[in-house]
C-alpha cells in the first residue's frame, strides 16, 4: 500500500464524517481514527443534539437515545463497510458500536479481514 499510516486514519476520519453529514443529516465536531493490527477504531466527538442531551437525564431517554443512534448508524453499516474496503482493500469482519450519552462520543472498531498496520509498515 503506497499510503503511510496517519494518511490513511485521515482519510478514513475524513470519509466517515462525510458519511454521517450525508447519510444522518449532521457530522460529530471532530474524528480520530487509529490503526491497530487488524483493528481501525474511530473515535466520534461531540455527536449529540442539545435536545438528546437533554432526553439522556434519565434512564428511559438515555437507552432510546443509544438505541436510536445505534440502530441508525447500523443501517447504514453496508455503506460504511463499503466506504473502509474502498480505503483499505481489507473485508470488515466486524463492527462494534457504542455511545456514551454523558460525553456526547462514539466509538466505532471495525475488525478486518487481515493485518493492515503490517501492512503499512
Amino acid at each position: 500500500m503506497d499510503k503511510s499510516k496517519g494518511n490513511l486514519e485521515a482519510e478514513i476520519s475524513k470519509a466517515l464524517t462525510q458519511w454521517e453529514k450525508s447519510y444522518l443529516g449532521r457530522g460529530s465536531l471532530s474524528v480520530k481514527s487509529d490503526i491497530l493490527r487488524d483493528m481501525i477504531i474511530v473515535t466520534l466527538h461531540r455527536i449529540l443534539t442539545p435536545a438528546e442531551y437533554s432526553l439522556c437525564k434519565d434512564k428511559e431517554g438515555l437507552l432510546s437515545i443509544k438505541k436510536i443512534r445505534n440502530s441508525l448508524v447500523e443501517s447504514g453499516l453496508e455503506e460504511i463497510n463499503q466506504i473502509i474496503f474502498s480505503l483499505t482493500g481489507q473485508e470488515v469482519i466486524s463492527f462494534h458500536t457504542d455511545i456514551s450519552t454523558q460525553t456526547g462520543e462514539r466509538v466505532m472498531i471495525f475488525k478486518l479481514s487481515g493485518d493492515l498496520e503490517k501492512l503499512l509498515s
